[in-house]
């Protein structure tokens, strides 16, 4: 038997509007090499100035972690010849980062919790971006100098569904914190696996490998997954020594499989000095007055929702998993609608809807529409079941609620005069089913109100209907 040793270093790109040491935007998606200057594209004599809102995010982000926030750090370089950085070397924070000995907790299914060390974060510049086409290689150096706040824990995860509880709840707090946008799609929030395994029972550290920037929690899982079979079948082959090294990997997803990419080096292979070029960083207090008054984070926000609302675990961890989320029901329920039925139709209802790429933040119905179609389910106005026609209605069409209502025709009925000419027609229609249920058979209630529901097409309202039958049959 074997035990998993995972550690992961998770780079956040922050959404500063320029970069880390020039004025050049961060914007996504921009023809290639325009968000350059002599700075990003380490011309000679272009010197770096030092963007201080990536110092204020990473000090949010420290105090999110309950970590130690080093209010003065340095800069150092790290040497190392790549294509996509034209300087041949990163400006990053070695032996002084601004955050370190954090921490946060993953929850499990059965409520117990872990403590999941944060060894530190520190602050660095982005390299930029090879493309590659067919025999082509090209670079984009629009990415480079983006400031990152390199997340580095410690090896404290045992599978890959621990390590995915870890970079959920990481992926969450950095955009509750809003220093990020944490697209991985786009690569502002891309993870680095160091996986080794050991006999159980073990205290030693065996060989890690490293695999490189996954880009989905899907892909990770499956990657640490294969990972720890390789490593795993080489040791009981008697060949671990030989096959596993200290290496970065690639996950291939076609293939199904971890491949070399290049071995390994250590921290003495950067030739790692001071940064000449800039001073420290120094976090003064009004910075750290300010960075440190965050907002509520999803753990805290969970147990509100749990409190403040009656709901249950599930339903909050759901609602709370993303900002934009949490903020859609808190509207709902400020404009009127209940906890309860606004859980029900957003998490269910909405959520069910949302397809092809569509989130939260881009669907067509917004949380005042929602709450409007579930306040008029309350009223009495419309039932359930009208209600999703209504929602299909509007993911369609840009409308009212009470025009869509309208020009459905799914108002129900509660007119007591016309709901009892309907009950009449009804009982009279079946006198020896009403000469049962009036003998014992209490059962036949429910049949009684389907004749009737049916005799109106679905527009009584169900409540009224139960009242008046209730009363027809004494």
């Amino acid at each position: 038997m074997f035990e998993v040793i995972i550690g992961l270093e998770v780079h956040v790109q922050l959404n500063t509007k320029t970069k880390l040491f020039c004025s050049c935007p961060t914007s996504f998606n921009h023809t290639q090499n325009t968000n350059t200057c002599p700075t990003c594209l380490a011309l000679p004599g272009a010197l770096p100035v030092f963007n201080r809102e990536a110092l204020h995010k990473a000090v949010m982000f420290g105090t999110a972690i309950d970590a130690t926030i080093n209010r003065t750090s340095y800069f150092d370089r790290k040497s190392y010849f790549y294509p996509d950085s034209p300087s041949a070397y990163q400006i990053t924070q070695l032996y002084t980062p601004v955050v370190e000995h954090g921490h946060l907790m993953i929850d499990f299914e059965d409520a117990s919790q872990k403590r999941i060390r944060i060894n530190r974060a520190h602050i660095e510049a982005d390299a930029g971006k090879n493309i590659h086409e067919g025999d082509i290689s090209k670079v984009d150096l629009n990415r480079a100098g983006t400031p990152l706040l390199e997340i580095v824990s410690e090896p404290d995860m045992r599978s890959a569904d621990e390590a995915i509880l870890y970079l959920k709840k990481l992926h969450s707090i950095v955009r509750y914190l809003d220093i990020s946008d944490a697209n991985m799609q786009e690569g502002s929030f891309r993870v680095d696996v160091n996986v080794s395994i050991r006999p159980k029972g073990e205290e030693k550290l065996y060989t890690r490998v490293e695999i490189k920037n996954i880009n989905s929690f899907r892909f990770i899982q499956k990657a640490i997954e294969i990972e720890v079979a390789r490593q795993i079948e080489a040791w009981e082959d008697g060949v671990y020594a030989s096959e596993i090294v200290q290496e970065t990997r690639l996950f291939d997803q076609a293939k199904q499989e971890t491949r070399s990419m290049r071995g390994k080096e250590e921290a003495a292979d950067y030739r790692y000095f001071p940064e000449p070029d800039l001073l420290k960083a120094v976090v003064d207090d009004a910075m750290f007055a300010a960075a440190t008054q965050i907002p509520e984070l999803p753990d805290a926000k969970r147990e509100r929702f749990v409190q403040e609302y009656a709901m249950n675990a599930y339903n909050a961890e759901v609602i709370t998993s993303l900002p934009e989320m949490a903020r859609y029901f808190e509207t709902m329920v400020a404009l009127g609608a209940s906890a309860k039925n606004s859980v029900t139709w957003l998490t269910v209802e909405l959520l069910g809807r949302l397809k092809n790429g569509v989130t939260i933040e881009t669907s067509p119905v917004r949380a005042a529409t929602l709450s409007m179609i579930v306040k008029r389910i309350e009223d009495g106005t419309i039932s359930g079941k009208a209600a999703k026609e209504v929602l299909d209605y509007l993911m369609e069409h840009d409308a009212e609620v009470d025009a869509v209502i309208e020009k459905l025709g799914l108002k129900q009925v509660s007119d007591s005069g016309a709901l009892e000419k309907i009950v009449d027609e009804v009982l009279l229609a079946n006198p020896d089913k009403v000469a049962e249920y009036r003998s014992g058979k209490d059962k036949l209630f429910g049949f009684f109100v389907g004749q009737v529901m049916k005799a109106s097409k679905g527009s009584a309202n169900p409540q009224s209907v139960n009242d008046i039958v209730k009363a027809k049959l004494g």
